[in-house]
């Protein structure tokens, strides 16, 4: 069930927002996070009934690992409750891939298991993780079994982030105050997940078919449809992604909850160390907390600090996904933070569109690893990109890349005010009624769209 489904925006969203206020009001709170906890379970189901279960038994498991911990402060519990939580994510996500890595180095090679990796698994066993550290530091206080299970599926973020905190959700979720419907927190929740539905429907997956047709004949195209390629899907994916991340804080608007923001403009970032101030925040805020900083941050010299900020983001690459494409992407990345840590020691400082330009260049490029299948389409895409591509072959991208979609988005990217920057005054007033009005008309009218498509990251 997407939420740009019918089926969720007209059935399942407001059944579970009309019957969690009237048993909040009519019987209790208590009750009523029950039903939302009961709501997200479904949600979930949703998509592959069977799969469940595993965030059952995962909440579950590390529910009582985490009152363990509360008690008894145990390493050994905390160490075995991560190997856990990493062992499940490997088996569902990398299984297949060590697999045909060892089958190349041996004679006899075993059979793929063809794991069907579940929704989300990625999304919350890091935040589960996060909590079991957090519970051994004494970070943490007491909390409901109710309570854990919500922050753990709370249905707007399950699937696909943001990677919510304990400390931001668990004390909201316990709050009684959430329990009374504020009808700001619901315009202002309806704004921005028409927002987020606008980006996916309007221009994501107006997108989507250019940057499939590119990547399917990667070997074939000439420089300017190698970066129309590559372009279009640095932009498909920021909207796409950033427009989930929207919709999701909406749809906690609707329920009090404040769900934080995932993206700010990352594409007006100046250096890469701003892009991923930028780029999928929580993620970014993920990684430095509980792989950076614990491997040691920036306190042990700089030799190290380059150590470890490239083997963060060889993590973040394979958090991604289990392919040396990713992999590759990330010690990018990585190699970039170090070289710009480097550089800023000489305080040269360039113009700032050019700054911004070779930032976005730079994230573009490395899109290509992030995007492909393999290695031989990124070759071949970066190849046909460089003006290397010497194919004898034609091929016609489909054209059209002129749509007002796409200039929409290039305004709103590079001029435009981001969905955080205009919600964050927001008052229900005229105003912004006829804005929503226009956005919620925009998005029924492309809601049956045969263009649309499933979220980039329901595969991450």
């Amino acid at each position: 069930m997407l939420f740009s489904s019918p089926e969720f925006i007209f059935i399942f969203l407001p059944v579970t927002l009309c019957v969690y206020f009237i048993v909040s009001k009519q019987l209790s709170f208590v009750y009523a996070k029950i039903w939302l906890l009961l709501a997200s379970l479904f949600f979930y189901a949703y998509w592959h009934p069977a799969n469940v279960l595993i965030i059952i038994v995962s909440a579950v498991f590390n529910f009582y690992i985490s009152r363990t911990l509360l008690s008894s402060r145990s390493k050994f519990v905390l160490v075995a409750g991560i190997i856990a939580n990493l062992g499940v994510l490997g088996y569902y996500k990398y299984a297949d891939f060590f697999l045909v890595n060892i089958n190349t180095l041996i004679d006899k090679p075993f059979s793929l298991l063809h794991v069907a990796l579940p929704l989300g698994i990625s999304f919350f066993t890091f935040q589960q993780i996060a909590f079991l550290v957090d519970t051994y530091n004494k970070k943490v206080q007491n909390f409901s079994f109710s309570d854990y299970c919500l922050f753990v599926t709370f249905f707007p973020q399950l699937v696909a982030g943001p990677i919510v905190h304990h400390s931001e959700m668990m004390p909201q979720f316990a709050n009684p105050t959430n329990q009374v419907l504020n009808l700001n927190n619901v315009a202002k929740g309806l704004f921005v997940f028409n927002m987020g539905l606008a980006k996916k429907l309007i221009v994501a997956d107006s997108l989507s078919g250019i940057v499939a047709q590119g990547y399917k004949n990667a070997e074939v195209l000439s420089v300017v449809q190698a970066w129309i390629t590559s372009v279009f899907y640095s932009m498909q994916l920021y909207f796409d992604f950033s427009g989930y991340s929207d919709m999701a804080i909406g749809l906690g608007l609707l329920f009090n909850i404040h769900i934080p923001i995932n993206f700010n403009s990352p594409y007006k970032a100046e250096n890469i160390q701003d892009f991923w101030r930028r780029w999928h925040i929580t993620l970014s805020t993920f990684l430095r907390d509980y792989v950076y900083i614990p491997l040691g941050g920036s306190k042990d010299g700089e030799q190290k600090t380059y150590r470890n900020l490239l083997f963060t983001f060889l993590i973040g690459g394979i958090w991604h996904g289990a392919g040396w494409t990713f992999i590759i992407w990330g010690g990018l990345h990585g190699v970039a933070l170090g070289l710009h840590r480097f550089f800023s020691k000489f305080r040269f400082q360039l113009p700032k569109f050019i700054s911004i330009l070779i930032t976005f260049l730079f994230v573009n490029v490395t899109w290509v690893f992030f995007r492909a299948d393999g290695w031989q389409t990124a070759t071949n895409l970066l190849s046909a990109m460089a003006g290397l591509n010497f194919s004898n072959t034609s091929f016609v991208l489909i054209n059209d890349f002129y749509s007002l979609p796409v200039w929409i988005a290039a305004v709103i990217l590079l001029f435009g005010r981001n969905t955080n920057q205009i919600a964050s005054g927001f008052n229900f007033s005229i105003n912004y009624g006829w804005r929503l009005m226009i956005l919620i008309i925009l998005n029924l009218l492309y809601l049956n769209s045969t263009i649309s498509q499933e979220f980039l990251y329901f595969d991450f």
